[in-house]
């Protein structure tokens, strides 16, 4: 596994990229904050009352030296802050909703990425995933051209590296959803040094079977090629047509990937999340995620039940995806 973050460390070391962890208190985010900061690997900034985090730090005997520590109820540009906010919602917050929510440490966290004061947040150790991604779609908001965010899982397993999506966040997509899904999933497969050969899942290879649910992944590979004509993309596959060479062969024999996907995009979410769970339980793969993808800037949720090594891992996730 450590190999996976040395190339994405690699990405990140001298880029000067700064990551904000709003849930400053939690022991695992402290303990990987100061260690981010010790390396110098990123710049990390903290949420929280200064005396209260320190306090804390000192406790765990965590080196803050290097990390910053902002309190959103004592910061000098809350008041810009205030004004940046109400502009992006767009009459939907009045000053006086802006002051209040903002002293919330995941919207306080969220704006200092998109004032520039921050180049990517990670939260959720001890948040939910929608308090920590309500605000990005809110304040960040998807690319242009991206209607939807999504979350892929990198599945590990030795020197094997695959991408999974979308795994977390779009319970039906349809074919413009699963177009964006595959388009973006490329993208974060070359952050891990994966060359993306991406598979559009169905329970049918070629036309095998034909049905709504079929069609719309058909009509997905149409979408995401005109979306990125250098895609190198194929579908619908099943599994094995996408996977195993010589199952390829007999099944799709004049399709562009030869049983050699390295990218798999599944046509719902209950696919998407049974389908990693069981390589992660069956297979012996390591999940890495849930990554989220498509947003102007870099937000990314973790699990409740991480670790502080997941923290560390997901910032320079985070930082790499601001680089890219």
């Amino acid at each position: 596994m450590g190999h996976l973050f040395d190339e994405v460390k690699a990405k990140v070391n001298g880029k000067d990229k700064s990551i904000v962890f709003p849930e400053g208190l939690d022991e695992r985010i402290l303990t990987a904050a100061g260690r981010l900061g010790t390396d110098g690997v990123l710049k990390p900034i903290l949420v929280g009352n200064k005396d209260a985090v320190q306090k804390r730090a000192d406790e765990l005997n965590i080196d803050l030296t290097n990390t910053t520590v902002l309190d959103p109820s004592n910061y000098e540009k809350f008041d810009e802050m205030v004004q940046a906010f109400v502009e992006r919602r767009k009459g939907k917050a009045t000053e006086e909703d802006a002051r209040k929510m903002l002293l919330d440490e995941n919207y306080f966290g969220t704006m200092l990425v998109y004032m520039n004061e921050a180049d990517g947040l990670v939260s959720g150790a001890a948040h939910s995933t929608a308090d920590t991604v309500r605000p990005a779609l809110q304040i960040i908001k998807t690319k242009e051209g991206v209607k939807k965010t999504s979350g892929v899982f990198i599945m590990v397993r030795e020197d094997e590296k695959y991408v999974f999506a979308d795994c977390a966040i779009n319970i039906a997509p349809d074919s413009n959803d699963l177009a964006e899904i595959a388009v973006e999933s490329a993208v974060t497969a070359k952050l891990f040094g994966v060359d993306p050969k991406v598979a559009m899942l169905s329970f049918s290879t070629k036309g095998s079977a034909k049905s709504p649910e079929t069609e719309k992944v058909v009509e997905a590979l149409q979408l995401a090629k005109e979306k990125d004509a250098s895609l190198v993309i194929d579908g619908e596959f099943q599994f094995d047509a996408a996977f195993v060479p010589s199952v390829a062969a007999k099944k799709a024999p004049d399709a562009v990937i030869k049983g050699d996907a390295n990218v798999f995009v599944f046509p719902s979410l209950e696919a998407g999340n049974i389908g990693y769970k069981i390589a992660q339980r069956l297979g012996g793969f390591e999940a890495v995620g849930p990554i989220l993808q498509g947003l102007n800037k870099p937000v990314n949720d973790l699990s409740r039940g991480c670790s502080a090594e997941d923290v560390y891992n997901l910032a320079l996730i985070t930082a790499a995806q601001a680089v890219q």
